[in-house]
């Protein structure tokens, strides 16, 4: 396995300012009318991947849930210090090939789970979808 320096430190992302936020999703919502604008995970899932050991931070991947056209989605992946996403690899299915109830191969640490998020809430469309400057309901 390769082994990558650490380039993520967990303080990626700054605070923005309401105005310039606003005025960014606005300009997304003008190119994509119609469409998703913001997805919603819960505080239990993101905290289940941000205590994984290792974890960072987390990233997020756009996906669509049919080869052409489907729902836009977000898949969420805890990510560690050296840039890589906390999911199963080969790496990990050579660890976890051990049979059920069985001890890890050669007494190493039982294999890592991983969790990987999706199912978060669309909006607009779900319950819970806010009022505000960045969904571009009021100024």
């Amino acid at each position: 396995m390769e082994n990558r320096k650490p380039h993520l430190t967990g303080r990626e992302g700054s605070p923005i300012d309401l105005k310039v936020a606003a005025s960014w999703t606005k300009h997304y919502r003008d190119r994509h009318p119609g469409e998703t604008i913001s997805q919603f995970f819960g505080k239990e899932i993101l905290e289940k991947i941000l205590s994984q050991p290792g974890c960072l931070g987390i990233r997020f991947y756009y996906a669509y849930d049919e080869p052409r056209g489907g729902k836009k989605h977000l898949i969420i992946a805890g990510a560690m210090a050296d840039g890589t996403d906390q999911i199963h690899t080969e790496a990990f299915e050579a660890e976890a090939a051990v049979a059920p109830g069985a001890a890890p191969l050669m007494g190493g640490p039982a294999p890592k789970i991983y969790t990987v998020g999706e199912m978060s809430t669309p909006c607009p469309g779900s319950p819970g979808c806010p009022t505000n400057v960045l969904t571009g309901t009021i100024d």
